[in-house]
């Protein structure tokens, strides 16, 4: 017969090197866990309502783990959950860790989210998904916390809430399917977005496919992505991906320059086109500009027909070394559009340059910002990738309408010169 015990922890400064609680352990007064100290849990951890659990060593969590009180670190800290069956984590009360890392094969989906997670520093997926889509848990990574492993066997399955200005790729997935949605930096450290990845069909009663904007051909008809601003005035990039594990052949089998993200607009009650930068190497969309409103978000092909003809010739690549070739971001013809903008954004979304009337002599994107503050227009920007985003009045012809034109697309900046 199995003996169980249940251990009440009190006002206990754990020092030791390592130590073993077995059996059910219930903390209800305060339980500090120091530096360079083990502590591992064989069977449930119940903190409760009365009780402080403060780690800044190392925890092992082998089964379920409950918190109705505060646990929290001072200056770091790791929790591991390991254990060889499911493991519940649940509490009604913020759980905050320092590090925390996930490695538990007993099934595919071991974790079971009811809880309330939220990561300072990092998050290890080493093996098991986190599932608080079916149970109602919140995983929430504050300001300037990072993540390492993701893959099909081991993200979020639900809703994943960042917090902060950096830029973010979300962890999430759904039916043993990593699908990730990556936002630009938000302007304040206090701006919150969230990510959820569905693997189900968008074409629903609340939002036909049917009703769409005349540019959209085929809507993607096995996924999409909820992405909502909760806290916050900033407007963010957005980039989706496909997979041909997930995306319908027509989606991943398009040709890229028809591939658009496309979301759900309540207001006008019809998807709505947010344009497409592709990214054909990485299998990637991003929004053609920052987005004002949010929700749901898919990919579609749009219709070849209504992407405007032009003798355009736009050249990628900018060279700012005074030799006569690539010295600005060229766009041949832009002169006989003069109703134009030119934006330009590097790799996490900051603009660093904006011009009206871009032509192909004096008002040029030579490689040096005029866009924002962190930049100093004097020196010439890093080498790196960046995007463009050109708009101009198009006046239209006997066969074609005056229409105004969004094109985008990315720009390469070599200045090691």
């Amino acid at each position: 017969m199995k003996l169980i015990k249940q251990n009440r922890l009190s006002t206990l400064m754990l020092f030791l090197p390592s130590l073993f609680l077995t059996a059910q352990t219930v903390n209800t007064g305060e339980m500090v866990i120091m530096p360079n100290t083990q502590v591992g849990v064989s069977e449930n951890l119940s903190n409760n309502a009365s009780g402080d659990i403060l780690n800044d060593g190392e925890l092992f969590i082998y089964d379920n783990f409950n918190n109705e009180g505060m646990f929290d670190f001072l200056s770091q800290g790791v929790t591991f959950f390991q254990g060889n069956s499911d493991q519940q984590i649940s509490g009604s009360s913020n759980v905050y860790f320092y590090d925390v890392v996930f490695n538990n094969s007993s099934s595919a989906v071991p974790f079971l989210l009811s809880g309330n997670i939220n990561v300072s520093n990092s998050t290890e997926f080493n093996q098991g998904i986190i599932d608080n889509d079916t149970f109602g848990g919140s995983f929430t990574f504050l300001e300037n916390s990072n993540y390492s492993g993701v893959f099909d066997g081991s993200h979020v399955d639900g809703r994943v809430i960042k917090i902060g200005d950096s830029s973010f790729e979300y962890p999430i997935g759904d039916a043993s399917h990593y699908r990730s949605a990556k936002i630009s930096a938000p302007n304040m450290n206090t701006d919150n977005f969230t990510g959820h990845y569905f693997f189900e069909n968008s074409d629903s009663m609340n939002t036909p496919h049917s009703l769409s904007s005349g540019i959209i051909s085929n809507i993607n008809n096995t996924e999409y992505w909820i992405i909502e601003r909760d806290f916050g005035n900033s407007e963010v990039l957005l980039t989706l991906s496909w997979d041909s594990n997930t995306s319908p052949d027509f989606i991943a089998n398009a040709n890229p320059e028809a591939l658009h993200i496309v979301r759900w607009d309540e207001d006008q009650n019809y998807w709505v086109s947010e344009g497409g930068i592709v990214d054909v190497d990485n299998q990637t969309v991003t929004t053609i500009s920052q987005l004002d409103k949010y929700g749901k978000f898919t990919l579609a092909v749009v219709k070849s027909e209504f992407i405007l003809p032009d003798d355009l010739v736009i050249y990628t690549a900018v060279s700012p070394d005074s030799n006569g070739q690539n010295d600005f971001f060229f766009i041949d013809g832009i002169e006989r559009y003069p109703n134009n903008t030119v934006k330009i954004f590097n790799r996490w979304g900051v603009e660093v340059f904006n011009t009206k009337g871009y032509n192909e002599t004096d008002n040029v994107f030579r490689g040096y910002s005029n866009g924002n503050m962190t930049f100093n227009d004097s020196e010439v920007l890093p080498t790196g990738t960046y995007y463009y985003i050109l708009e101009y009045e198009f006046p239209g012809s006997d066969t074609t309408p005056a229409q105004h034109v969004k094109k985008a697309g990315y720009l390469y900046i070599t200045s090691d010169y």
